[in-house]
């Protein structure tokens, strides 16, 4: 069963396999709103439909995700505090959604993942990625704080790990994404579907209402809960970051390709 959308595919196979595809290989799956929308909508529809066993997320093209796509970054610019604020929710609320999702979540990563990428990946529970895949947090680049995926992050590779990178904005590859947690398996690129079909088997002989409980478990076992305060609080912290002076200079800088003006003081 397939499921159609304007930026996402959606398929269900007989053995109870979801897969969400992250279909703009054109702009290397960098996300908008619309396709915050449709992934949101999607994870609610699979998690609450009772075939579904198990969901696999992954997507077309070269790279899983470039994070947030330019032109939505164009628009978000000339947003007020206000407007941002409400962009800035739907992003946290699809974070919170595929964090929250019971059933297991399998990330397929093919290739680079930034920013909110890399948000996407922590938010699975399981992740196979290509030993060529290369990650990174660059929102301190364009002025900007990567707010609404720090609890995901945090909780995937620790906070130590998370304040290095995302102060340096430095890249790193797929095994110190394995020795952080952020990764469980890395695998040559053409091996990722054996991978993944291996996974699938392991988990396909588990009990699904066991696996489901074991997740709800897991989330109440967490010390911080991601509620919506948290939620909230991400949600406003980037909010405002983004209509700061040094905010939209970073911004501005980034869509003119130029330089931003802290440059010109190193």
């Amino acid at each position: 069963m397939i499921f159609g959308y304007a930026s996402i595919l959606v398929q269900i196979a007989p053995n109870g396999v979801a897969t969400l595809t992250l279909n703009r290989p054109d702009v290397h799956n960098a996300f908008d709103e619309n396709m915050i929308t449709e992934m949101t909508k999607a994870l609610n529809d699979l998690g609450n439909d009772k075939s579904v066993k198990m969901l696999v997320l992954k997507s077309e093209g070269k790279h899983f995700c470039a994070g947030a796509d330019i032109a939505w970054m164009q628009k978000v610019a000339d947003y007020d505090e206000m407007a941002n604020l409400k962009d800035a929710d739907a992003l946290a609320q699809l974070m919170s959604t595929l964090h929250r999702f019971r059933k297991p979540t399998i990330a397929l990563v093919q290739g680079h993942a930034y920013g909110g990428g890399v948000g996407l990946i922590a938010c699975c529970q399981i992740v196979i990625a290509a030993s060529t895949a290369q990650f990174c947090f660059s929102e301190v680049k364009l002025g900007l704080i990567p707010a609404v995926i720090s609890p995901y992050i945090v909780r995937a590779i620790g906070q130590r790990n998370a304040r290095a990178y995302f102060l340096s904005a430095k890249t790193f590859d797929a095994m110190s994404a394995l020795q952080m947690g952020l990764c469980h398996e890395i695998v040559e690129r053409d091996a990722l579907d054996a991978a993944l079909k291996e996974m699938i088997a392991c988990l396909l002989k588990n009990g699904p209402a066991s696996m489901v409980a074991v997740n709800d478990l897991m989330n109440e076992l967490q010390t911080l809960p991601i509620d919506e305060q948290l939620i909230s609080l991400t949600a406003k912290t980037i909010a405002t970051i983004r209509v700061s002076p040094e905010g939209q200079e970073g911004l501005n800088a980034f869509l003119e390709k130029r330089e931003p003006s802290w440059y010109k003081t190193r």
